[in-house]
């Protein structure tokens, strides 16, 4: 009889064993074992009818078919190209008539957007490589539209290379220096914040080069300390560390002094144009237009509130003011982005009524059009019933068609066109998160769909919507990934006593809801970010909630919740943090928390939040927002005081501290310390150029002081990122060792 029974039970363990899927490890989470296929540095080509990709081993650059899908052409071939030998295509940019390229490679990262990279001019037809600067590495190449002058930066001075007469080099500014002045690429805080790295343009004629110039001398400097370090390591500081020192301001403090100026290549004469700006102003954005007496030049105050557009003369210097746009409160950074100027439109994205909406000028300023609302109100995941437009993809000026993406509520995301007759279509109405690249006519576009619970699909579509080929489909992901003990993903509502959030679960695979479960709440919560996306890529790591899934397989149940403050919900939900950010964020974070213990399979007494950047921050206010809920948390990378932080990202929340004395001073973790409650690991790169470790080296002294315990990692030379070597494994390692032993699941 116990025979038998041993053999029973052997039977049932690999039954169990069968049904049961693979579990996930953390390699799994950071190695990319179930990373999706994808199609990456799309370049619509042109001629209307093709796209251009880099090969998968960084070799070719192959055009392919916008109906087809199918290759055309192989545009450039490392491997058969004759002059000098490339070992890896990192990036290429096309002329206007298609004949050259410019091929990247040898690529090295500055900050977050911009690089040096060695270039070369390829000839198409003769299949030829030819150098485009022999003097060191190059930053923005730029193509006339003629085709026949390429400008670049080196060394923050602007050089033009000139093909028609064998490449002749001239430079044509002399006062660039390192932290004193910069000519045609944005300094630190416009590249992080106002999220470009191109500050040079042409005008239409091809005569003409026209620049931003940034003096910033007088701003006040940033000091790193760098270390030998490994992975990589840097020899030249083996027995004494170094230093990296950068122009940083910092909110109240000096910016950039900035100018336009141009240049004629005929004369030689270099002017500085005549643009009315505030002693304190921005220029955040300069964009080529189809006359070649204006470039268009958008200027913002300090205040960023008011954003207007001028349309700027190169040779007489005169600047005429076209479209002025002033909001409550501030203008976002993503109407930069979607600013679109075609051959005889503006095309602008405007919270002016409440919602991100679209706004169409001529070029002398006169408003056309308008494109609102989009749908009837269904019933959306908290109630929102407002179009919110999230990209513009371009005007088609043969018919008067506007491209973009818009959210009608704020987890789906759709592709539109609207009509000059102001009929709008959705081209992609299933559900989920779709984004789109269209070909140079606007008659086809690729189309990228995810949803919460399926990897993203890449497929061909002509300007109906009508699907032409599926390109990636991911099904062998999808089914790999199934065969993990995945949990189970869902959306939310959470009721508060001020307002109604939205959010998603994870779920444990075998999870039973008579038992509590541990629960830790994945934030990032910053003005207008969404996390809470029915797309594929959510979570700490993307993937599908890679991250998530790991730890519902350990136990918890993971949560993540949109506070006010984030977008998609319009700019009364968005702003209402203004001058006090972190105040409602914590808050409804706790309140969220609260919510979460209340539930019959939550065990509200260990209950954790986490969070990296300003997800770092809003973790520190919650856990000392004064109710203790947490049991513990995790804040990497935070933002611990605005006084540190830049002036542009900061001031567009907070004002100065001149004007929001007490939103600085009251409202941040160090002025809370005292009431932090939980235990709290601390995460940081010592080299961090974004949020610098003062912001935790302080928050750590203020804790000390409070007589507060807590855990802290510091890694030696990493960025914001917090990556290379083995440091993310270590990192994350860190971080799930600490749940584990506060939380015990």
């Amino acid at each position: 009889m116990k025979r038998i029974f041993t053999s029973f039970i052997a039977l049932a363990m690999m039954a169990t064993c069968a049904l049961a899927g693979q579990k996930l490890t953390l390699q799994d989470v950071i190695g990319g074992t179930l990373r999706s296929e994808s199609m990456t540095a799309v370049t619509p080509l042109a001629d209307g009818e093709t796209y251009a990709q880099i090969s998968a081993d960084g070799q070719r650059i192959v055009s392919y078919s916008f109906r087809t899908g199918k290759q055309v052409a192989v545009l450039f071939d490392a491997a058969t190209a004759r002059g000098p030998k490339v070992s890896s295509v990192d990036g290429y940019t096309m002329s206007p008539d298609g004949k050259r390229m410019l091929i990247q490679t040898n690529t090295k990262p500055i900050y977050r957007r911009s690089f040096t990279a060695t270039y070369y001019i390829y000839s198409i037809q003769n299949n030829k490589l030819e150098p485009l600067s022999e003097g060191g590495a190059q930053q923005v190449p730029t193509f006339s539209p003629d085709g026949n002058v390429i400008a670049f930066v080196r060394d923050n001075n602007i050089h033009l290379v000139k093909l028609l007469y064998d490449n002749a080099e001239s430079q044509i500014t002399k006062d660039g220096r390192f932290n004193e002045v910069i000519n045609g690429v944005p300094d630190w805080v416009y590249e992080e914040e106002f999220s470009y790295n191109s500050a040079l343009t042409f005008t239409a004629d091809s005569k003409q080069v026209v620049w931003v110039r940034f003096d910033e001398s007088q701003v006040r400097q940033y000091s790193m300390q760098l270390f030998k370090g490994m992975a990589p390591e840097r020899t030249e500081y083996s027995e004494y560390p170094g230093y990296y020192a950068y122009k940083y301001p910092v909110p109240g403090g000096k910016n950039s002094d900035v100018s336009v100026m141009s240049y004629d290549i005929k004369s030689h004469q270099t002017r500085r144009l005549d643009l009315p700006l505030d002693k304190d102003g921005y220029i955040p954005r300069l964009l080529p237009t189809s006359d070649p007496t204006k470039v268009a030049v958008v200027t913002m105050n300090r205040h960023q509130d008011c954003l207007r557009i001028y349309m700027c003369n190169p040779l007489s210097t005169l600047c005429q003011l076209v479209v002025e746009d002033k909001v409550e409160k501030y203008i976002k950074e993503d109407v930069l982005a979607q600013l679109r100027i075609t051959d005889r439109h503006i095309v602008l994205t405007s919270e002016r009524d409440g919602y991100n909406h679209i706004y169409v000028y001529n070029l002398n300023g006169q408003l056309m059009r308008t494109v609102g609302d989009l749908e009837k109100p269904g019933q959306r995941l908290g109630g929102v019933a407002h179009t919110v437009v999230t990209d513009v993809y371009g005007y088609d000026e043969a018919t008067g068609d506007i491209y973009f993406a818009a959210l009608n509520d704020p987890q789906n995301q759709k592709v539109y066109v609207n009509h000059s007759n102001g009929k709008t279509d959705c081209l992609t109405p299933k559900v989920g998160w779709n984004s789109a690249i269209f070909s140079a006519d606007f008659k086809n576009f690729v189309l990228t769909w995810s949803d919460i619970n399926n990897p993203a699909v890449y497929s061909l579509c002509n300007n109906q919507g009508k699907t032409l080929t599926t390109l990636i489909d991911n099904k062998a992901l999808k089914q790999k990934y199934d065969s993990y003990d995945m949990g189970t993903k869902e959306f939310i509502v959470i009721p508060t006593p001020e307002t109604k959030l939205i959010g998603w679960l994870v779920k444990p695979k075998d999870f039973n809801p008579n038992k509590k479960y541990p629960v830790i709440m994945y934030q990032y919560g910053g003005p207008g970010s969404q996390q809470v996306r029915n797309a594929w890529g959510i979570g700490m790591s993307g993937n599908g909630a890679i991250m998530e899934q790991l730890l519902a397989q350990k136990g918890y149940i993971v949560v993540c919740v949109d506070n006010r403050g984030t977008g998609g919900r319009g700019a009364e939900f968005e702003k209402c943090t203004y001058l006090r950010l972190g105040e409602l964020e914590a808050r409804d974070q706790v309140e969220a928390a609260l919510w979460l213990g209340q539930q019959p399979y939550v065990d509200k007494d260990r209950i954790a939040i986490w969070g990296w950047s300003y997800g770092g921050w809003n973790t520190l206010m919650a856990m000392s927002e004064g109710r203790p809920v947490f049991r513990c948390g995790i804040a990497i990378a935070p933002p611990t005081c605005w006084r540190y932080y830049d002036t542009v990202y900061t001031e567009r929340f907070m004002r100065t501290p001149n004007e929001n004395k007490s939103g600085y001073d009251e409202v941040n973790p160090i002025a809370r310390a005292s009431k932090l409650s939980g235990a709290l690991l601390l995460c940081h790169g010592l080299a961090d150029d974004n949020v610098h470790y003062q912001n935790t080296a302080e928050y750590v002294e203020a804790l000390v002081q409070a007589d507060k315990d807590f855990r802290q990692l510091v890694y030696t030379n990493r960025n914001h990122s917090i990556y290379g070597g083995n440091t993310r494994n270590h990192l994350f390692r860190q971080c799930l060792n600490f749940f584990d032993s506060e939380l015990r699941p």
